[in-house]
């Protein structure tokens, strides 16, 4: 019965979102709308806070699972997939967009997100391990990350009619060519040797064959290769 009830108040809030935007999903509207009180909203949820990430959460889960089932062979042209996967999600939910990246909240992040991130992470992992990535993986995401985000709601904030959809595919493509090779010919910025250090240094904690010391020696020689790189 509880999963019921809290099963129509993320349809009932997901609607409101839906039709108008986080304003539109108070929690009077969900009440009536679910036929709850608002005790068990803040029982289920803690807040509308709590009960907004359960909403995002659950929408981006389908973003998320569309996103695995297109992985593609290629670590670079899997993650162009994953960014148009990206773009168009938000294209196609822009309530549920703007309610996780229109407003950030500092120092907090949401479980869709923080999903979202995951998922990025594996896909720059993957062209790390293939010795393609010219920054450090954690760089990687962010600039990823922040790059489609501030694409995708540049395109949201443009009546459909006059939207550039190319706009995505050029800021795409300036992304990856800021982290990797960019794809088959050798990188023009970076020796071959420094993607593979950047790769290693990444996932040095996970040697545990090494002791720490030998670890610390490792990557010292190979914070050397990338910065001489």
């Amino acid at each position: 019965m509880s999963r019921d009830v809290r099963a129509r108040i993320v349809d009932a809030a997901s609607a409101l979102l839906a039709d108008g935007g986080p304003d539109a999903m108070t929690t009077r509207a969900v009440c009536e709308a679910a036929g709850v009180q608002a005790p068990t909203i803040y029982r289920f949820f803690g807040d509308k806070s709590g009960l907004l990430d359960a909403v995002t959460g659950l929408l981006f889960e389908s973003y998320v699972d569309r996103s695995v089932a297109v992985a593609r062979r290629d670590p670079v042209d899997d993650l162009r997939g994953g960014w148009d996967l990206h773009v168009g999600f938000g294209l196609e939910n822009p309530a549920a967009y703007a309610a996780v990246y229109g407003a950030p909240r500092t120092g907090r992040e949401s479980s869709a997100d923080r999903r979202v991130t995951e998922l990025l992470a594996a896909r720059i992992r993957r062209i790390a391990e293939a010795g393609r990535l010219t920054v450090p993986e954690r760089r990687a995401v962010r600039l990823v990350h922040s790059a489609a985000r501030g694409t995708t709601l540049e395109l949201l904030g443009i009546p459909w009619h006059e939207r550039d959809l190319e706009l995505a595919d050029l800021a795409r493509e300036a992304a990856i060519t800021a982290i990797t090779d960019g794809g088959e010919l050798p990188p023009r910025h970076a020796a071959p040797e420094v993607g593979a250090a950047l790769a290693l240094r990444e996932g040095l904690d996970g040697l545990t064959a090494l002791t720490e010391a030998e670890r610390t020696l490792l990557a010292t020689w190979l914070d050397r290769v990338t910065d001489t790189g």
